[in-house]
């Protein structure tokens, strides 16, 4: 049974170039999301089986495969149009207000962003976030795929920092494939993210 699928890209494998590589990009997206994709939908089926045998000893390792592969899935699913050929420059609108307002402008923003990315330990992400609770961004670290992240908080703004997302092109040089990155953000979809993310959660209540 598939659940979940592989989502296209918006752009083709080499449209991010020269800041992103093709190969890398075939490889991100081909291999590495689609394993995510094919482990997810293969244990919704195992946490089905054990529904209908009866027999949850397997549980616990189900539900955190469930958190990995979903997770994986998921924050690939919004990294890929969070970035486009067409990307760079800034937000503007009202993004670019909340910015001003919770981070202190634009260039404040990003040096916190790319501080929090740098500062990952191992794999991860780096994240901007609208927490629906309080009504405003947060800038985050997410572990592997789905660890440290309140169940409140929407991703708006999403930068891989697993080694395979650069260490082709870029080696161990993180820093330089952090700042090149800002050259392909797609802020309209970000900005696209954070209007649905504050409008649809507004009335949330705990």
């Amino acid at each position: 049974m598939t659940i979940y699928s592989l989502p296209d890209l918006p752009y083709d494998y080499s449209a991010l170039e020269p800041y992103i590589a093709g190969e890398i990009m075939e490889l991100h997206h081909g291999k590495h999301h689609h394993t995510y994709v094919n482990g997810i939908n293969t244990t919704v089926e195992q946490l089905a089986e054990a529904r209908e045998a009866g027999t949850f000893g397997s549980l616990s390792t189900l539900e955190k495969n469930l958190a990995f592969h979903l997770g994986g899935h998921v924050n690939h699913s919004v990294f890929w149009p969070n970035m486009s050929p067409d990307g760079g420059d800034k937000p503007t609108g009202e993004l670019a207000q909340v910015i001003e307002e919770y981070f202190g402008g634009f260039d404040a923003f990003r040096a916190h962003f790319e501080a929090n990315a740098l500062g990952v330990q191992g794999s991860g992400w780096s994240v901007l976030t609208w927490d629906v609770v309080a009504q405003r961004p947060f800038i985050i670290q997410h572990f592997d795929h789905q660890g440290n992240v309140p169940i409140c908080m929407v991703p708006l703004l999403m930068l891989d920092m697993w080694e395979h997302a650069y260490y082709l092109q870029y080696r161990n040089d993180k820093a330089t494939f952090v700042k090149q990155w800002w050259n392909i953000v797609n802020w309209a979809d970000v900005e696209s993210r954070f209007e649905r993310a504050r409008t649809q959660t507004a009335g949330l209540v705990l």
